[in-house]
């Protein structure tokens, strides 16, 4: 399923499962260790994906179990709000 402004309904997703967050930041090290961080004692992988084009940002995938989609959401909030971190999806 495509997820677009022309989609009606949310996708039927089935806890626990595996989420992959992308995390995107300047400092490499500051963003693996932001993803140490709000991951903690969870157990995750976590690995380098790319430098953009220009070189300003690094992205990295961190992949978690999650429990719930309240879980997956504050996961996401978290990361959203660290200062080492530019953008997450």
């Amino acid at each position: 399923m495509i997820l677009d402004k022309n989609t009606k309904e949310k996708p039927q997703i089935d806890y626990p499962c595996e989420w992959n967050f992308t995390i995107i930041g300047r400092d490499k090290n500051k963003v693996e260790d932001a993803i140490k961080d709000v991951l903690q004692d969870k157990e995750h992988s976590c690995n380098f994906s790319k430098t953009s084009k220009n070189g300003k940002f690094n992205s990295y995938n961190a992949k978690c179990q999650v429990e719930s989609e309240a879980e997956r959401d504050e996961i996401y909030k978290t990361f959203s709000k660290h200062n080492d971190v530019d953008y997450v999806m």
